[in-house]
């Protein structure tokens, strides 16, 4: 195996079918010159046709052909490899796209409990409902089945020796044992014995279940065998095949008949709303299309990651970034088996942490893909006090609830009732079972207990526990959080006798244990996930918009900022406990660019003026609002948009906004479009746009708080790159960005610009470089002149960044003392940047940060320092932050 590199920086790539693997190859050259040490990409298995994301991965043995596929992959791999460059790769182990790509999901659809990938899904093929036993709900008609059928929008066609269903734009195959009805009759007409025996053979064709491995091989070699005999036949008789055509055209045309026929395959069509209700399987959240993986046994992890393995173990990965850990049946088993299979990766997890949670340290990994950084250093940014009176401001002008945590937990037991309800009812009837095992729990009806386990699963202050009964595995902090949420359930479902909740507690805690028990727990572990994710990113954080900026993956944005303290706390932290854990402020999934969150943070400063301005745009927008259906909490985060993210496009505007209303799903959603309410933001996006007076005030705001912004922008930026761990930087935010979420977010970037202006700055001595780049503030020439400075260094000297280097806030002094964030890494380097200087206003007030002893030279503007008490204002004065390193060490 060759020896794996753990990436020193990193740099995030989104591969697709207009990014390919030749343009990524392309842009390596520059990302070198930038001090980059591994290119990080988004999935590149092959994925559904026209993804853009890579997430919905069809086949794990290939490389996406619409990105070039193998061989442009050989290409881009040797370009990493001739610049001295390292690869991580995101991967997807908790689920797969369906669809005919997926040749597993197909062999499903085609046997069933019989399939040889059976055991590959998380699949119930025993519900409650008898009508779906055996059965995969297929959930994609566009009305009810009955009706569908009635207008011919079901129907069977063959293609060759296979038989297909065709509905609503899909195809879907037959099961062999079904074939009777159509070979049978075929069979009568042509008068051939031969194919009146293949009609029979299909119809014996052996049922196995998923266990019986060697009953399965047996069926699917004799399914092979009939096929090629069929086909045959049809090539060697003519009238065969036109009998087999005509039984297939009258069967169409026999609705009873037809019904009969679809009613003998392994999936049941169904109304598309049905799937929320009654899908039987484990999903990706909420996407139907997105099948959870059974990756915790054996067979499945050997051939999901083989090629992945592959690649690790011969150098062409150094590490992977595994998405939504939390997912799995057993993130700690998955990681360790990971481990033992490729033990000297880099490997990160897509954990989110809440507030005060960190990453268990008995994981086998390095650490998460940054979000709490993200949160962290966006809470040291915003103003308490500012937050608070944001409150009063927001309520003022919305009329809406400002408790936070009232709004989430609303929209997570919203989201249980509806999008999850499938998933509560799967999880009920394994509780109705074991309760039906004990008797003092047998009385509680079905309704009681499927509301018991919404309200805990609402009441989870965390993504989930990790409880393992196999293994009897639990933490005092999986005790302490179960808890929580059952008492705060007693507490909120008072109608609920509180017996019930002490005995899903008791479950839970394994203080009850069985069979299903365990099944019950590990089941519980992976629905809480989707309820936090949900119920809080995808909803509560578009319809809570006090500060729109802090409404994080995995923040609390009813929380009033992280004080410096705290930051210095949480460094040291991961300092002893993560040290190689990736740090970073956007990614393909933010709500907002950094860019956009450091400006939406200077509002904290202002939040007397900012209410005045918004009062004051609603009052001059007042008669373009056309539509009583428009909502000022809409208004009011329609506003905080143009400010964070300006200029932005009208079209760029509404789409965002469009998709904000929905996935706020207070006016209108995704499924149920409310059209008069959407025409109605359109409209007033349209005209507000439209309005000379209104966008000039809107420029005055934005210009009063865009200096600030830049500078937090720069804050971060140095943070995330002398903070403990492995920086990331995501693709074109080297200079300012103002992207909002995702399609926005993925939009082309322009590398010929910023090969250019890093082509300019490098080639300038350092002082000059710095004057220059503030000059050209505009060009986000200090973003990319910080980052490159950064990366130069982390590049020369990785071991004052890594595992052995020390983390030591800095003392500093005087009045605006509480605007300084300083700290020293190892002995060598000395990070002291400001915050909240729109209050500041410049005035340090002689405030001193004490430098260590020596000579220090600041690797932004190349002045030089001596140890001992310096004036913050001295630091600061050239440029907004500070990079200093030891003069005896230093090679600026």
């Amino acid at each position: 195996m060759k020896k794996l590199r753990t990436p020193n920086t990193t740099y995030r790539v989104q591969l697709h079918k207009d990014f390919t693997f030749d343009d990524a190859a392309g842009i390596v050259a520059y990302l070198h010159a930038l001090g980059v040490t591994h290119i990080y990409c988004s999935p590149y298995l092959q994925a559904s046709p026209g993804s853009m994301h890579g997430y919905d991965v069809v086949d794990h043995q290939r490389v996406n052909d619409e990105l070039g596929g193998r061989a442009a992959h050989g290409r881009f791999c040797r370009t990493i490899g001739e610049l001295g460059l390292g690869q991580v790769l995101d991967i997807v182990p908790n689920h797969m796209s369906l669809g005919r790509e997926n040749r597993y999901w197909w062999d499903v659809l085609e046997n069933g409990t019989s399939s040889q990938y059976a055991s590959f899904f998380d699949i119930d093929w025993q519900p409650q409902e008898e009508r779906l036993r055996d059965k995969v709900l297929v959930p994609v008609l566009a009305d009810q089945y009955g009706r569908v059928l009635q207008a011919g929008g079901i129907k069977v066609v063959r293609h060759g020796n296979s038989f297909l269903v065709e509905a609503a734009s899909q195809t879907l195959p037959v099961s062999p044992r079904s074939l009777p009805a159509i070979l049978a009759r075929a069979a009568e007409y042509a008068k051939s014995d031969t194919l009146s025996f293949l009609a029979a053979s299909f119809g014996r064709l052996p049922e196995a279940e998923s266990w019986d491995r060697w009953k399965i091989l047996a069926r699917h070699r004799d399914k092979i065998v009939l096929r090629k005999l069929l086909d045959r036949l049809c090539s060697e008789e003519p009238n065969v095949c036109d009998a087999i055509e005509r039984s297939v055209a009258e069967l169409n045309g026999n609705l009873n008949g037809l019904d009969d026929f679809l009613n003998q395959q392994n999936y049941r069509l169904a109304y598309w709303k049905a799937a929320d209700q009654q899908l039987g399987y484990r999903r990706f959240f909420d996407v139907n299309t997105l099948i959870g993986l059974r990756v915790e046994r054996e067979h499945v992890f050997e051939e999901t990651h083989a090629l992945i393995l592959d690649w690790l173990g011969r150098g062409v990965l150094d590490g992977v970034r595994v998405d939504h850990p939390d997912g799995l049946r057993d993130p700690l088993e998955y990681f360790r088996r990971l481990r033992e299979a490729a033990p000297g990766a880099w490997i990160i997890g897509e954990k989110i942490l809440e507030p005060g949670e960190f990453l268990r340290e008995d994981w086998p990994i390095e650490g998460t893909s940054g979000y709490d950084f993200l949160n962290v250093v966006n809470g040291v940014l915003v103003r308490p006090e500012g937050l608070a009176e944001l409150s009063s401001v927001y309520a003022d002008f919305t009329n809406e609830p400002t408790d936070f945590h009232e709004i989430a937990h609303e929209k997570k037991i919203n989201v249980t009732q509806e999008a999850l309800g499938s998933d509560v009812n799967r999880l009920t009837s394994l509780f109705v079972e074991i309760c039906e095992d004990n008797r003092n729990e047998r009385d509680y009806t079905r309704a009681e207990m499927r509301r018991a386990i919404r309200e805990v699963a609402a009441c989870f202050q965390v993504y989930r526990t990790y409880v393992v009964p196999e293994r009897g595995e639990m933490t005092a902090e999986d005790r302490n959080n179960i808890a929580q949420a059952t008492e705060c359930a007693k507490q909120k479902r008072q109608d609920i006798d509180g017996g019930l909740f002490d005995f899903l507690r008791g479950v839970l805690t394994m203080e009850v244990k069985g069979k299903r028990e365990t099944e019950f727990v590990m089941r519980f572990q992976q629905f809480t996930s989707p309820v936090m994710a949900k119920g809080v990113e995808d909803t509560a954080f578009y319809c809570y918009n006090r500060l729109t900026g802090l409404n994080e993956v995995g923040s609390d944005p009813g929380r009033n900022g992280v004080s410096v303290d705290e930051f210095h706390s949480y460094c040291a932290k991961m300092q002893a406990t993560h040290p190689l854990t990736m740090t970073t402020l956007s990614t393909h999934d933010t709500k907002r660019s950094d860019d956009v969150r450091a400006r939406l943070a200077v509002l904290s400063e202002i939040p007397g003026k900012f209410g005045i301005a918004v009062q004051r745009w609603a009052r001059l927008n007042s008669s373009l609002r056309t539509s009583h259906l428009l909502d000022r909490n809409t208004e009011y985060f329609y506003y905080q948009t143009l400010i964070g993210a300006w200029p932005l496009t009208l079209e760029r505007a509404k789409a965002y906004m469009l998709k904000a209303a929905r996935e706020a799903k207070q006016q209108t959603t995704w499924v149920a479009n409310n059209k008069e309410f959407e025409d109605a933001l359109n409209q007033f996006i349209e005209a507000t746009f439209a309005s000379p007076a209104f966008i000039e005030k809107v420029e005055q705001f934005v210009e009063r708080v865009k200096g600030a912004g830049r500078v937090n922008s720069l804050v971060q930026t140095l943070l995330k790159y002398t903070s403990p761990g492995v920086p990331d930087l995501y693709q074109g935010s080297e200079l300012w960005d103002l992207s909002l979420v995702d399609p926005d977010n993925r939009r082309p970037v322009d590398y010929e610009l910023r090969r250019r202006l890093l082509k300019e700055i490098h080639a300038l001595p350092v002082a000059e470089a710095a004057a220059t780049s503030m000059r050209r503030m505009d060009d986000g020439l200090p973003k990319l002149w910080t980052i490159h400075r950064a990366l130069q260094l982390r590049r020369e000297h990785p071991e004052w960044f890594g595992v052995e280097a020390s983390y030591t806030p800095l003392e500093v002094d005087g009045k605006s003392a509480q605007h300084v964030v300083a700290y020293l890494r190892g002995e060598s380097v000395v990070t002291v940047v400001p915050r909240l200087t729109l209050t500041l206003g410049g005035a340090w007030q002689k405030t001193m940060v004490l430098l260590p002893e020596g000579r220090w030279i600041n690797r932004l503007t190349s002045a030089v320092l001596e140890g001992g008490r310096v004036a913050v204002e001295t630091l600061l004065k050239e440029f907004p932050v500070a990079l200093l390193t030891r003069e005896a060490q230093s090679h600026a």
